[in-house]
């Protein structure tokens, strides 16, 4: 494998990963207080211009990676939107639904 294509392939898997831990810690903590919903917007337009870049180059490792990166974003942009007292009700389904087995 080239040393460009590690280079993109890292970047690609760094930056759609990058996302989970704020959507982790909204959930965790149950609160969306500190989040940019501003950081994140740019950040959506970025990640699905770059999924629109791909799909006109045919490119699917950036439109995986990038339409990823867009549903995370997403995410994070809904949770932001969502009282605290419902993010509490969220962390409490999710709890619940990894203990049942």
């Amino acid at each position: 494998m080239e040393t460009i294509t590690i280079i993109g392939t890292l970047a690609a898997i760094f930056t759609t990963i990058a996302n989970i831990p704020q959507a982790y810690k909204i959930i965790k903590d149950k609160t969306s207080k500190g989040v940019s919903a501003g950081t994140y917007l740019v950040l959506l337009i970025g990640t699905s211009l770059w999924t629109a870049y791909g799909i006109l180059k045919s490119d699917w490792p950036l439109i995986i990676t990038n339409s990823i990166s867009s549903l995370l974003s997403i995410i994070i942009l809904i949770l932001h939107q969502i009282p605290d007292r419902k993010i509490k009700k969220v962390n409490k389904v999710l709890s619940n639904s990894g203990s049942k087995k």
